[in-house]
C-alpha cells in the first residue's frame, strides 16, 4: 500500500511588521499581568510586622527575630533609621520597603518650639505628671495608681489625650466580659489608642483587681479550647496543634510566634490565656 503526500502547497506569507506589532502587544499584556500578580504593599506600621509579613517583604528570619525581640521589651520603632539599626536589614531592602512605613502622628508630627508649647496639667489628686512636657514623667507607685477596672469615664478623661470617645471605648472594652481587664496590656486592644497614650494611662492607672481566668495548657489544648482565645481561629488552632506535634510539645509560649499565620504582634494578649505544662 502506498501513500502519496502533496508537498506542492504554496508557501505561507508572513507580514513581519504585523507580527512584530502583535508580539509587542502580547509582551506588553504579559508584563501587565506579571505586575498585577505581584503582592501589593500598602502603608503599614513596622512595629507590627509579623513573621509572615516580614517574609513577604523579603526580610530574613534573623531580621524578623531581631524586630520581635526588640518589641517584646516594650520598645517601639520610631524611625526608618532605627528600624535598620534594630533589624540590620540591607540598604537595598530598606530602600524598597521604607516608603511604605506609616508611623503614628505623634511620631511624625513636628514638635512645636518650647517657647510656644502648652504643657498639660492633669487634675489628679497627685501633682501634675506632665508639668515639664513629654520629657518629664512622674511615675506613681502601684499603690498610688487607680484601678483600671473601677475607673470612671471622668477619671480616665483626666489623662492627657483621653476624651469622651476614648474613655467610652475603654469602659466598653472592659465591660465586654465579667471581671473586666486581666492586665494593662489589653489597652492595646482598644481601637485608636496609640502607644504614647497607653503609656500615659498606665502612668496613672493599672489593673489591681484582674479578671480571674482559667489558663489553658497549650500542650494539651484541643482546637475547641484554643478558639476561645482572642485572635485564634480554627485554622490557626489547627496550625498550633500541628506544630506542637512536630515539636513534641512547646517549651515556651514565645515558640507560638513561629507557627504559620500566628499574629506575633498579639502574643502579649494571647499569652494571658495560656500556660505551659509538659505532657507526660
Amino acid at each position: 500500500m502506498y501513500f502519496f503526500v502533496d508537498f506542492s502547497s504554496e508557501e505561507i506569507q508572513i507580514n513581519k511588521e504585523e507580527l512584530s506589532k502583535f508580539t509587542k502587544e502580547i509582551d506588553s499584556l504579559r508584563l501587565v499581568q506579571l505586575e498585577e500578580s505581584k503582592p501589593k504593599i500598602y502603608p503599614f506600621n513596622p512595629n507590627y510586622i509579623s513573621d509572615y509579613k516580614g517574609a513577604t517583604l523579603g526580610m530574613t528570619n534573623q531580621e524578623i527575630d531581631r524586630l520581635l525581640a526588640f518589641r517584646r521589651q516594650d520598645k517601639w520603632i520610631n524611625s526608618t533609621k532605627q528600624f535598620q539599626n534594630v533589624t540590620q536589614v540591607s540598604d537595598s531592602l530598606l530602600k524598597a520597603i521604607s516608603p511604605y512605613f506609616k508611623f503614628p502622628e505623634w511620631v511624625t508630627k513636628t514638635k512645636p518650639d518650647r517657647a510656644s508649647r502648652n504643657y498639660p496639667v492633669d487634675n489628679f489628686s497627685e501633682k501634675a505628671s506632665w508639668r515639664h512636657g513629654n520629657n518629664y514623667k512622674k511615675t506613681l507607685t502601684f499603690a498610688q495608681k487607680q484601678d483600671l477596672n473601677t475607673a470612671t469615664a471622668i477619671q480616665l478623661q483626666k489623662v492627657n489625650g483621653i476624651g469622651k470617645v476614648f474613655s467610652d471605648r475603654i469602659i466598653k472594652y472592659r465591660n465586654k466580659s465579667v471581671g473586666g481587664f486581666i492586665a494593662d496590656v489589653q489597652l492595646q486592644e482598644v481601637y485608636g489608642l496609640t502607644p504614647e497614650v497607653i503609656e500615659k494611662i498606665t502612668n496613672q492607672f493599672t489593673v489591681k483587681t484582674p479578671k480571674v481566668i482559667r489558663k489553658i495548657n497549650v500542650n494539651s489544648a484541643t482546637v475547641d479550647d484554643l478558639v476561645t482565645i482572642p485572635h485564634i481561629d480554627y485554622d490557626l488552632a489547627h496550625n498550633i496543634i500541628e506544630q506542637r506535634q512536630l515539636r513534641e510539645g512547646y517549651k515556651t509560649i514565645n515558640e507560638l510566634t513561629k507557627v504559620k499565620d500566628f499574629p506575633a504582634n498579639k502574643i502579649e494578649i494571647i499569652e494571658l490565656y495560656l500556660q505551659i505544662k509538659k505532657e507526660n
